[in-house]
């Protein structure tokens, strides 16, 4: 960690994607939604189906850390449908990366600065 205490977070893009399989719940290919530090951004749709979504939501801070070249999280990319009778699945793709700092976004009151999301430079 360097003197001024940041960090940096990738931004996701989770994607609906076709497979050979027919799809059975409520999502369709090319479906989206973005994630930008902690928020989520969804599609010109502005929907994303609850129960794939509750399956991807533990592994998307995940996908936000830098991880070794050969770690699973840095080389699997795409996610099968929760539901064992959907032939859907979602790619989770790295776009581009943010950056943080500790005082941003801690809620420790001795460590506590301006949040990330109340700073005029913030596109978060």
């Amino acid at each position: 960690m360097s003197d001024s205490k940041e960090f940096w977070l990738y931004d996701l893009k989770v994607e609906v994607i076709a497979t050979e399989r027919p799809m059975v719940c409520d999502h369709q290919p090319g479906q989206y939604f973005l994630m930008h530090g902690e928020n989520l951004i969804f599609g010109p749709d502005g929907k994303f189906p609850l129960y794939p979504l509750a399956a991807l939501l533990p592994l998307l801070p995940a996908k936000q850390r830098a991880t070794d070249e050969h770690d699973w999280m840095t080389t699997d990319a795409c996610i099968a449908c929760p539901d064992p009778h959907c032939g859907g699945q979602f790619r989770i793709t790295r776009t581009d990366k943010r950056r943080f700092t500790h005082a941003q976004t801690s809620g420790l009151p001795d460590k506590r600065g301006t949040p990330y999301w109340a700073t005029s430079t913030s596109d978060n």
